[in-house]
């Protein structure tokens, strides 16, 4: 009999939001595909599994393709995680699932934590339809062509950016789409967890006046005719 894929969500920042039905699975299967060997390592060992773990990431997901198919064909389960959250939304994993379920193995989604969805739901903006975006571009020639493919989509537009450029985003944002109104959540589930709500050039300013800005950021930019120069904003 083959084994089956877990594709498993992990906690983005609160252990407590594991579910048991992932801890039992994270238990029981015999290997976990993971984005980063040591922080799965750290977390498995505060929950108190021993497991063999299985780096897989951007630059050998492809080299590991063969080998975690192998697997499967001799009837190991395995568990795919990434570093924190839902695997394959801006994270590793799309080429493991996509092979797998070609080779006619079960893939089943074992559902948790979400950045994505968590920012969502606390933006006060519509839920749906939306638009995940992952990680916009670096270079604003590319970021600001990124942000025109959405600037006439009828759908809230949820994406992630980092610490570092997250005020070069918003900046590139408002100029493409106009001054919408958005939201921008860090830190998610932990200590100093935080969303600000506002026009794009409200977060801007709120966040330009800090002297670090830390985290990944979650960033929720509301549908067309959300801009501040519409009536009906």
């Amino acid at each position: 009999m083959s084994g089956a894929l877990y594709v498993v969500s992990t906690p983005i920042g609160n252990l407590e939001d594991l579910s048991p039905r992932a801890r039992r699975v994270l238990d029981e299967v015999a290997i976990v595909a993971c984005e980063d060997t040591r922080r799965t390592g750290r977390l498995l060992s505060r929950l108190g599994i021993k497991q063999r773990l299985v780096s897989l990431h951007e630059h050998n997901e492809q080299r590991r393709l063969p080998g975690l198919l192998e697997s499967l064909d001799r009837g190991d389960d395995i568990a795919l995680v990434s570093d924190a959250g839902t695997p394959l939304l801006s994270d590793p994993g799309y080429p493991l699932v996509r092979a797998a379920v070609q080779g006619g193995f079960n893939v089943v989604p074992v559902p948790g934590p979400s950045a994505a969805i968590s920012a969502l739901v606390a933006s006060s903006l519509p839920p749906y339809p939306f638009t995940f975006a992952g990680f916009p571009p670096p270079k604003q020639s590319r970021r600001r062509r990124f942000f025109e493919r959405f600037a006439d989509l009828d759908h809230t537009l949820v994406l992630f950016e980092a610490p570092h450029r997250v005020l070069r985003c918003l900046a590139d944002a408002r100029a493409v789409l106009g001054d919408r109104e958005s939201s921008v959540s860090r830190e998610l589930t932990k200590i100093y967890e935080e969303t600000l709500r506002g026009r794009l050039s409200d977060l801007e300013a709120e966040l330009s006046s800090r002297p670090a800005l830390k985290g990944e950021f979650c960033i929720v930019i509301g549908r067309a005719g959300t801009a501040a120069s519409d009536s009906t904003a």
